[in-house]
């Protein structure tokens, strides 16, 4: 890459350089994800235009209009656009942290600690918002504590990371699968229903909360963004630059717990979008093994917005949990990935 396709972009004391090439790609995903959801905006029972959706913006729709645009359909867009990119962000960081593709949160345990906490909370009888949101974030940093412990020995590398972290995963699913049997049926059943991972559900003060945890995360992601490029390395030359190496690590972990329990205590699990998400970005943008926060995130986005409006239209009359359908495609994807990692 050429210096004439390099821009300079300073954030507070924290520089980088920023390829043309992954600019042009991110605002181009931004248009798409605005194309997608004005489209969205107008489809439904209730069928309205671009005309109805500007007279909202307008002021000028009347009242059954504007409830069906601003309280029941804007929403559910923003809350994918919002979770979307928290799970290209998560998946960023842990794919960057195990410098392997397969370093998903959903892969490594991560998102299944988020579901046991959230359970948990259910069956204690919690139901507001802060509640679920504090089990889904203890659960979360409880599995990545004990994936990393299990895991660390003389430090702690990708591979094994991920190895432990599939088998924490498939014990807590195990753990929460047998929550399930053994629960009131009323709580398995919320339980069941938070499980299967749907956005149609969300309201404006669960958007706000998880948009506030994700301000907070992309608040850190310039400086997160420099630690992981060194780290990328190996970590001998990050510690040779200066990066105290283990703390940098538990530090990321913690953040890509956060964005995942912010996903999870919203909507429930959503698989594979944080692990498809920043692969597509790297090959969009270019930015080959290199990590890109940014075009992540801004890829989980457009991803998980195209995803809830195939959930929401693809069987007229019927709404799918978007949940069901990442894990559709996520299945197929991982299997193109696993075949392309085993050639290499």
């Amino acid at each position: 890459m050429t210096a004439g396709e390099l821009i300079p972009v300073r954030v507070g004391r924290v520089s980088m350089l920023v390829s043309r090439r992954a600019v042009a790609v991110d605002v181009a995903a931004v248009v798409l994800i605005a194309a997608l959801a004005l489209w969205g905006l107008t489809r439904g029972a209730q069928g309205l235009g671009l005309g109805d959706v500007l007279d909202v913006v307008l002021g000028r729709a009347d009242r059954i209009t504007t409830t069906v645009i601003v309280d029941w359909r804007l929403p559910r867009i923003v809350a994918a656009v919002v979770l979307g990119a928290a799970l290209g962000f998560s998946g960023a960081v842990f794919q960057s942290l195990t410098r392997n593709p397969l370093g998903s949160p959903d892969v490594i345990g991560f998102t299944h600690g988020s579901l046991t906490g959230v359970i948990a909370v259910i069956f204690l009888g919690g139901t507001g918002f802060a509640a679920v949101s504090a089990g889904a974030l203890a659960g979360g940093l409880g599995a990545a504590l004990l994936v990393y412990l299990l895991a660390f020995r003389d430090g702690v590398q990708g591979f094994r990371l991920i190895i432990v972290g599939i088998a924490v995963g498939a014990f807590l699913t195990a753990l929460n699968g047998w929550f399930m049997v053994t629960a009131d049926l009323d709580d398995a059943y919320a339980a069941a229903v938070w499980g299967a991972g749907s956005v149609a559900t969300v309201d404006w003060r669960a958007v706000a909360s998880a948009a506030a945890v994700l301000l907070l995360v992309a608040l850190c992601a310039p400086v997160a963004q420099r630690w992981m490029r060194q780290m990328e390395l190996s970590d001998d030359a990050a510690a040779a630059t200066g990066v105290p190496v283990e703390r940098v690590r538990l530090a990321l972990v913690v953040l890509g717990v956060a964005a995942i329990a912010a996903v999870t205590a919203v909507s429930g699990p959503i698989g594979f979008v944080a692990l498809a998400a920043p692969q597509i970005a790297r090959r969009l943008t270019g930015r080959g093994a290199t990590v890109d926060l940014v075009g992540s995130a801004i890829v989980g986005a457009l991803v998980l917005v195209a995803a809830d409006l195939v959930a929401q239209h693809v069987i007229p009359g019927v709404s799918l949990p978007v949940g069901a359908v990442t894990v559709c495609l996520g299945g197929i994807y991982l299997v193109v990935l696993l075949a392309v990692e085993s050639r290499r």
